[in-house]
């Protein structure tokens, strides 16, 4: 099906993936009617959607999020039919999408803190909604389906505007798809959950696609040290290349933290824990030296829980900061800025392709450590 960029006719149909059930755990493709935007939100036709870990949880059934509903929250296309209040974008826009969709009007988004939007949580992530409460999407009998952020596993998706960060003809649009939750995040872990980290040392837990951006950004904004820890060789072997000054293999290393801590002289400025694990982010909150900080950025299951040495913190002076995403309407924005400067690699960060038909292959690779970096669900190669 091809929709030019100057608008969309009624009536007409795309392909989803929906996932119906928990106990189900995959997605099946349905055909069902093209949204609409309202006001304040853009139509994109979908270029890429990234195959996140977030996710895997909802599909596993570890995070609660209502079903039927189509998913996918990084993702990349061109504007072709925008609703009111709109300013600023034009039909033919090449846009990223970010997972985080502000309401720009609650308090915590008049406080500059789009990642923790009061709107965006609870429409979106309690019950499935866009922000104005409402769905956009519905399948072929007209029932009603769940949008998790814009719903990008789909060839057409309605995304606020806010959420959105045109993107230069320079980068590669399916690529950059990436750049609104992979990228997006490990900005936001690094220049809000450590602030600046210009001549620190750094570890990072976990380097897959979340992890890498943390590599790249932590070594383009000038880290002195960054040790890259995974339990895949081939992972470290792409962290070295974007940035890791040193790496370890936790697979083979009989104890990660005393490695840590001997290359760091006792222990790094920064720690991050990009996997979402008691194991990992244990490990993130012992491997600080003095005055660290332990940086939360990876989700876990919903009852997960870590324990930490008390007196770490007390004695030590050291602490621990969640970070989820970033402040989607300045940090989206910047990410692009570093892709388009060659600091961040969305082309070597992003080492899996799939077409919409091998979804459910996508996440049976990334559940088995099979992804190395960030897969992609490819639509649109020439947008």
């Amino acid at each position: 099906m091809d929709i030019e960029v100057n608008g969309i006719v009624p009536g007409q149909t795309m392909l989803a993936a929906v996932t119906r059930s928990s106990s189900d755990r995959s997605f099946t493709l349905e055909r069902i009617p093209v949204p609409q935007p309202k006001s304040g939100e853009a139509l994109l036709r979908v270029s890429a959607c990234g195959v996140c870990h977030s996710d895997l949880h909802v599909l596993k059934g570890e995070i609660d999020f209502p079903r039927p509903a189509v998913m996918g929250h990084e993702l990349s296309g061109v504007v072709v039919s925008l609703g009111a209040e709109t300013e600023g974008f034009e039909l033919g826009d090449r846009v990223v999408g970010g997972f985080i969709m502000p309401c720009t009007t609650c308090a915590r988004c008049t406080q500059g803190r789009d990642d923790i939007c009061e709107v965006f949580f609870t429409e979106n992530r309690l019950k499935g909604n866009l922000l104005d409460g409402t769905s956009r999407l519905v399948d072929g009998e007209g029932n009603r389906l769940n949008m998790y952020s814009a719903a990008g596993f789909a060839e057409y998706a309605v995304i606020p505007v806010s959420a959105l960060a045109k993107v230069d003809d320079q980068v590669d649009l399916v690529t950059a798809a990436v750049l609104g939750c992979a990228g997006m995040t490990g900005y936001g872990a690094v220049v809000r959950g450590a602030g600046d980290v210009a001549g620190l040392s750094a570890c990072v837990i976990a380097v897959g696609g979340v992890g890498l951006s943390i590599t790249q950004v932590l070594a383009s904004l000038g880290a002195r040290q960054v040790i890259a820890v995974d339990v895949d060789e081939r992972k470290l072997e792409l962290a070295a290349q974007l940035g890791a000054t040193h790496t370890i293999n936790a697979r083979n290393e009989t104890n990660v933290i005393e490695a840590v801590q001997a290359l760091s002289g006792g222990g790094v400025d920064v720690a991050f824990d990009a996997l979402g694990s008691p194991l990992t982010l244990g490990q993130a909150m012992r491997v600080l030296g003095e005055g660290g900080r332990g940086v939360a950025v990876g989700l876990s299951a919903s009852d997960s829980e870590v324990s930490v040495p008390i007196n770490g913190l007390v004695r030590r002076g050291q602490s621990m900061q969640g970070s989820y995403g970033g402040r989607t309407r300045v940090d989206l924005p910047a990410v692009v800025s570093l892709a388009a400067e060659g600091a961040l690699s969305v082309e070597k960060l992003v080492t899996n392709r799939y077409s919409l038909d091998h979804i459910n292959e996508a996440y049976k690779d990334l559940a088995d450590g099979k992804i190395l970096g960030r897969g992609v669900v490819v639509f649109d190669e020439v947008a």
